[in-house]
């Protein structure tokens, strides 16, 4: 789900890890395999957008941990992982690709799933 974009990135919430759904994206509309390919400007412009999307999740969700990542192994395509964790989450404390060792909590998937669009519009208002 598309949160924010501009000319050098876009943020997206994904959808297809109900387990984790407070789990953002922040991807670089280039095809860049690397950080340290950009110019120092857009690495800054990046990586703030990251931290925002992070403030944004711990005012809001109060998670007990967020995750950042940036892999793409698969795809020559620059992203970053901003993942809320908590410790009743399916994986914690690996990381959620890592086997599920427990049932997430329902009752706090399902407040998280509510939090959703307000949290959507505050990372996308503090963007703008």
């Amino acid at each position: 789900m598309l949160i924010h974009r501009e000319p050098l990135l876009r943020v997206v919430r994904a959808t297809d890890t109900p387990e984790h759904p407070a789990f953002y994206r922040v991807i670089l509309n280039a095809h860049v395999a690397e950080f340290s390919a950009l110019a120092a400007p857009e690495r800054q412009r990046v990586m703030d957008v990251v931290v925002e999307v992070e403030r944004q999740v711990l005012a809001l969700l109060k998670p007990i941990k967020v995750n950042l990542a940036s892999l793409g192994n698969m795809v020559p395509h620059l992203h970053w992982h901003v993942i809320a964790r908590v410790g009743d989450d399916a994986q914690f404390p690996a990381p959620i690709w890592a086997p599920a060792v427990r049932a997430g909590d329902p009752a706090r998937l399902q407040a998280w799933q509510a939090a959703l669009p307000r949290l959507d519009e505050g990372i996308a208002a503090a963007l703008r």
